[in-house]
């Protein structure tokens, strides 16, 4: 008599399992095929990561101070842009329920779409008594090489010639570090080597191509940097 044979195969895992494994709610008879699963495809192995860096976000979200609504909606509307698919939003917003509620959600999912390991953060920036009527925000998101800082503020002059525009992050020692020049101040982008974590005040100051390094306090905006969600 011939022996059938059956040949069984690895199931592909389902999106909202990685979700469960992600968070620690999957059950342990299925856990350990999954990571078994996780180890030996690049690609399961991808997938639940970015569920695990969500969670995380998540679940460090909850914790901070929540980003002003003009800022929130610009956030979501640069997220909406970079595509975020349907089935991620879907199956993350299903894993996070129980983590935090869902306007912080909705800036966590559009941070791992635009940038897998990105911290996002951002800033309301007001006038000064040298600038009353200047207003402003500013975006800022982790990269492999620091931060990318992008400010777009109104009611400044252009300035020209040796005069311009120079941003600052300070922390709470009053140390600044300056990240970058400009001379109009819409759609800038800056770059930044310090985290916001620790220099959560970001301001913008006129500045003179005079040698001299140092800021020159006339600052024109300035704003408290937050964990945007």
């Amino acid at each position: 008599m011939a022996t059938r044979h059956r040949r069984t195969e690895a199931r592909d895992p389902e999106p909202v399992e990685l979700a469960a494994l992600a968070d620690g709610s999957l059950p342990p008879r299925r856990r350990a095929a999954l990571e078994s699963g996780a180890a030996a495809s690049p690609e399961i192995g991808d997938r639940l990561a970015e569920q695990q860096r969500a969670v995380a976000l998540l679940r460090s979200a909850g914790a901070d101070v929540e980003a002003p609504p003009s800022l929130r909606a610009r956030i979501e509307a640069d997220g909406r842009a970079a595509g975020v698919r349907g089935r991620r939003r879907h199956v993350l917003a299903g894993a996070a329920t129980t983590l935090i509620a869902v306007p912080a959600l909705a800036v966590a999912l559009n941070v791992v779409g635009s940038h897998p390991s990105a911290g996002h953060f951002g800033a309301a920036l007001g006038p000064t008594a040298l600038a009353p009527g200047a207003r402003g925000d500013a975006t800022l998101t982790m990269t492999s090489s620091g931060w990318r800082v992008e400010l777009s503020a109104a009611g400044l002059p252009r300035l020209a010639g040796r005069s311009f525009y120079e941003a600052w992050l300070r922390n709470s020692a009053g140390v600044l570090v300056p990240i970058g020049t400009f001379n109009e101040p819409r759609k800038v982008t800056l770059s930044a080597g310090v985290s916001p974590k620790d220099f959560a005040t970001l301001t913008v100051t006129r500045e003179k191509a005079d040698g001299d390094q140092s800021s020159s306090g006339q600052k024109v905006l300035a704003g408290t940097i937050v964990r945007a969600r």
